[in-house]
């Protein structure tokens, strides 16, 4: 009986671990980019990032206040992400951004870093536009995310005049990305 017993539970695990997907590492999602989370905790990134490199910048001492990024590597030394914790030296802190680098990092519909504001356009809906000094900001919150776009990439006479409203429009379909966030 308990032989019969141990049996079935042996079994019983193996089906349940064969019906697990792995989860793509390079999959962005509104609350998860591959296994990091919007709840995942700085002291998990070790863990997570177990093939990586993980790699955090102490400003100062505690009384600093500012926000340490963490930068996670591949073993041979790309560049994969920029993660900014909610509070700077708490270990137990939630991840509020990441800052997608490596192009393999594909959102469901196929944007990435290298994508251009026709690709964002034509896969989602554009939330908000920001006129900053240098770069407008194109905020997407289906996917909690927000791509940088330099001025450069505008017409002449839309670089210099930061109190004018831009019209997603008025963005010209070629202007490439030059930075990829997600915000939690």
């Amino acid at each position: 009986m308990k032989n019969s017993l141990f049996t079935l539970l042996i079994c019983a695990i193996l089906l349940s671990s064969c019906n697990t997907k792995e989860v793509d590492p390079f999959l962005i999602k509104k609350d998860h980019i591959g296994l990091l989370t919007d709840s995942t905790q700085v002291k998990e990134l070790e863990t997570i990032f177990s093939k990586d490199s993980v790699v955090r910048y102490i400003a100062g001492d505690e009384f600093v206040g500012s926000v340490n990024t963490i930068e996670i590597f591949e073993k041979g030394g790309k560049k994969l992400l920029d993660l900014s914790p909610r509070e700077a030296l708490d270990s137990t802190s939630v991840i509020a951004s990441v800052r997608i680098i490596d192009d393999r990092y594909k959102t469901e519909k196929n944007i990435s870093a290298l994508s251009t504001f026709k690709d964002i356009k034509a896969a989602y809906k554009i939330s908000k536009v920001d006129n900053l000094i240098n770069v407008i900001v194109v905020s997407v919150n289906e996917i909690n995310a927000s791509f940088t776009i330099d001025k450069k990439e505008l017409p002449a006479s839309m670089r210099f005049d930061m109190d004018m409203t831009i019209d997603p429009i008025q963005i010209p379909e070629k202007a490439k990305i030059k930075y990829f966030m997600i915000h939690w």
